[in-house]
């Protein structure tokens, strides 16, 4: 019974120690700086298609009316949430005075819910459907401050009042560099329907769902007003090059790209004595793929030397599939007087094996996220990094060293328990 007591205890301090040099404490980070409370506007459509009652038995006017109330409950205090129409006040054949039918029902600031919930309550189905003014309307109740802003445009048909089409609405919006969100969410879509909110989404960097029942509405749009709250960093847009010379740089951040089939994007990245870059990058199947694709990660120096790569393989069980690299530099020589002609330029290559049947549109190319960041390297056995995870051999190396010290033990520790048996 003691020599279990003292195998164990052996045990658990060697696997103690390893965890201690592989997963070291991480230092408490700093506070965050001040940033103005989050902003969102609900967009609802209430034009006369609502009266249609294919959701859950009801109209989806009244699915929309319940899943505002149960959104209207959940939100965060910390949100300033406004509410604007379309097509709610004018129900006339004027084409011209229909296209104008949108207001803010209630304003964005502070939320008052039982003053919102009033004000959704006194809704019916009426006009037209004016998407375009409506997100130009919805922008303009955002603007100011440095706060996270997002749209959530409900609706169960395409706009009827272009040329004012609501997609170069959002591209321009986009374009203002405000980094304005627009999510859609399409009750009981058609093809045109999906097609122009998707297109809206994208152009922004938001998300489109489809919903066909009222807790889908209401959880979908509880979890962007969340998202709201807790933000997560703005992807830059970048385009790649065909090869490394003359590729984008890249500092620390999250970038977004298109890659089309089986093809290569390059991008540089600098680094400086003592970091150590991390990237991975991200490619989503959004639209009908054949099942055997995999995406690549390659780490190269300008001459053409690879450094590190990561890959990984797909069967078509996830939309979206994932990879990536750390490279450790290490710190500059002692006598190199200028750190900056020491920086290194590494060339990210990222490369795909997605292929799709003939009848599956090649353009745009697939949706690409990549994200770099820069740490300091390791410097100290507590660092994850310098016990190995930077550079493989040196984990194998403690690994089978670790592996022959406990065979060792427990080879001694047998033969002396079969000696005291037989013994006694």
């Amino acid at each position: 019974m003691i020599t279990r007591k003292w195998a164990a205890a052996g045990a658990c301090g060697l696997l103690a120690a390893l965890a201690a040099g592989l997963f070291p404490a991480s230092a408490a980070a700093g506070e965050p700086a001040a940033k103005d409370s989050p902003k969102v506007e609900l967009v609802l459509d209430v034009s006369g298609s609502m009266r249609a009652t294919d959701i859950d038995g009801k109209s989806r006017m009244a699915a929309a009316k319940q899943a505002f109330n149960e959104v209207l409950d959940a939100t965060p205090d910390e949100v300033r949430l406004g509410i604007r129409t379309l097509g709610a006040d004018y129900p006339g054949d004027d084409r011209q005075q229909g296209c104008k039918d949108t207001r803010q029902l209630y304003p964005v600031g502070k939320l008052d819910r039982v003053e919102a919930k009033a004000a959704v309550a006194t809704l019916a189905p009426t006009g037209w459907t004016p998407i375009g003014p409506a997100l130009l309307g919805a922008a303009e109740d955002l603007k100011g401050g440095n706060a996270t802003r997002r749209i959530v445009l409900i609706t169960d048909g395409e706009d009827t009042c272009a040329p004012l089409d609501p997609c170069e609405v959002a591209r321009d919006i986009a374009a203002q560099g405000i980094h304005l969100v627009i999510d859609t969410l399409g009750l009981v879509p058609d093809a045109k329907t999906r097609e122009q909110l998707v297109c809206i989404a994208e152009a922004t960097g938001g998300t489109y769902t489809s919903v066909r029942h009222t807790d889908e509405l209401s959880g979908r749009v509880k979890q962007l007003v969340d998202r709201a709250a807790t933000p997560v960093v703005t992807p830059v847009a970048t385009q790649g090059a065909k090869q490394c010379q003359g590729a984008p740089k890249l500092g620390a951040g999250l970038y977004t790209d298109r890659e089309p089939f089986g093809e290569h994007r390059w991008y540089q990245v600098d680094v400086r004595p003592g970091q150590e870059l991390r990237a991975s990058v991200s490619i989503a199947a959004d639209r009908a793929v054949n099942n055997d694709y995999g995406v690549m990660l390659r780490a190269v120096t300008v001459h053409g030397r690879e450094i590190v790569r990561g890959s990984e393989a797909g069967d078509g069980r996830t939309d979206v599939i994932s990879t990536g690299l750390r490279y450790p530099k290490g710190g500059a020589d002692a006598e190199e007087e200028d750190d900056r002609q020491a920086v290194e330029t590494v060339c990210l290559q990222v490369s795909n094996s997605f292929s799709a049947p003939a009848s599956v549109k090649a353009a745009p190319g697939m949706p690409v996220e990549l994200v770099v960041d820069l740490v300091d390297g390791p410097d100290g056995a507590s660092d994850a990094a310098s016990f190995g995870l930077g550079r493989g051999w040196w984990l194998l190396g403690v690994l089978a060293v670790a592996g022959l010290l406990a065979g060792l033990v427990w080879g001694w520790i047998s033969r002396w328990r079969i000696s005291v048996w037989r013994t006694n």
